[in-house]
């Protein structure tokens, strides 16, 4: 009785770290774009190295995340934490720093490797400690983070103040988080052992191992595809609101922050009924209704129908990832999920990263309407993907059983 009660009282706060872990890591994604004017100014480096800077940081993401499941086999989920949002906290005020390009590309690789290695330990924590609900609005935090990061540059500079500043914020922030994960890094152990208190402990697969099987791969294409066209969604559909449509700038703005609030809203609110639907059936539905606001966004019947088909494509992604981490564990099986999701939050960056620039490489030669179709062609293979997912996972339950 005394062991479950401790559970019980453990978990809240541990939800509340993980929420705080989750905002901290979209307050860097939020800084860059309206920080870099300012910082390629102070760099003397053209428009054009944010591509660079960016790679950087995406191949320190993308390590991180591959490498999270052998690096969680050795060092418990709290210290992994710890340390990771201590590298994080460290590359952002060496971004405040630095005046040197070259040192500038190392400490976005470093903060690439804190971020992806936070974001695939507590997604595998997560989908075995935490409901699809509590998993839905842990993605909605990052969210606020995102959008949080902006108002910080904002504020810095039209105080009189130099962009460095920002990053100090940001990164004290994420320092202070870090001596956080630190201090309580044995409630994260605790959490685990008691969750172990009534199935036993099953040893984790070897990475070599959980490569063989053909549902991780699929589950690794099927984010890949979802990393891709979220991002390139967003990305790509100012661009073509502004030189394509002729939009002005303000409205476009508007609508791509539409985008971006419908995705938060709808993970705060499938958070509310993600524990009383069968998340298989769900998601299918959701994605058929994200490749129809995909042909209204692609067809434009007029522009309220258009801006109504972006924000169903928001509204409609926003359960998807975290719900396919928390299916993860019963598709792949317990010795295979810390794995089989670092390996599936790695593709999901790479696929943002290349569906974006593959967008960019299309539009060169087939024009800014090519994007509203790329966008709708990328939806459907989700769809498809998905259900061979769905089938190679079959013998799972289809109403899930999560923890609540």
């Amino acid at each position: 009785m005394t062991s479950s009660f401790s559970s019980l009282s453990r978990r809240p706060v541990l939800v509340l770290l993980a929420f705080l872990a989750f905002f901290s890591l979209g307050l860097p994604d939020g800084l860059l774009g309206v920080s870099w004017p300012s910082i390629r100014s102070s760099f003397d480096v053209p428009l054009g190295a944010l591509g660079l800077l960016a790679s950087f940081a995406t191949a320190g993401y993308l390590t991180a995340s591959f490498l999270s499941g052998r690096i969680l086999r050795v060092l418990p989920i709290g210290s992994m934490l710890a340390l990771s949002t201590l590298a994080a906290a460290l590359a952002l005020l060496g971004f405040a720093l630095t005046s040197y390009w070259p040192v500038l590309l190392a400490f976005s690789f470093i903060a690439g490797l804190g971020g992806g290695a936070i974001d695939a330990g507590l997604n595998a924590y997560g989908a075995v400690h935490f409901s699809a609900r509590t998993l839905n609005w842990l993605h909605a935090s990052w969210g606020l983070g995102t959008t949080m990061g902006p108002l910080i540059v904002t504020g810095v500079l039209t105080s009189g103040n130099v962009w460095r500043w920002s990053y100090v914020i940001v990164g004290g922030t994420q320092l202070l988080l870090a001596l956080t994960f630190f201090f309580t890094r044995q409630r994260w152990v605790d959490g685990v052992k008691a969750s172990e208190a009534h199935t036993p402990p099953v040893p984790a697969a070897r990475t070599r191992d959980t490569l063989r099987r053909p549902v991780v791969w699929l589950g690794m294409l099927t984010c890949f595809l979802y990393g891709g066209v979220e991002v390139a969604t967003a990305q790509w559909s100012y661009s073509l609101l502004t030189l394509g449509r002729a939009v002005p700038e303000t409205t476009a703005g508007l609508y791509v922050s539409l985008y971006w609030g419908s995705l938060m809203a709808g993970r705060i609110l499938f958070g509310v009924v993600a524990h009383r639907v069968s998340l298989v059936s769900t998601l299918r539905w959701c994605l058929i209704a994200s490749v129809a606001g995909a042909v209204l966004f692609w067809l434009e019947p007029t522009q309220w129908l258009s801006t109504a088909g972006l924000m169903m494509l928001g509204l409609f992604f926003a359960p998807i990832f975290a719900s396919l981490i928390s299916l993860t564990p019963m598709r792949v099986g317990a010795a295979h999920a810390n794995s089989a999701i670092g390996f599936q939050i790695a593709a999901g960056g790479l696929g943002g990263a290349a569906l974006t620039a593959l967008i960019g490489v299309i539009t060169r030669w087939a024009g800014l309407e090519a994007i509203g179709f790329s966008i709708v062609i990328a939806a459907v293979l989700l769809l498809a993907v998905y259900e061979g997912l769905t089938r190679a996972g079959r013998q799972e339950p289809v109403l899930e059983t999560v923890p609540g």
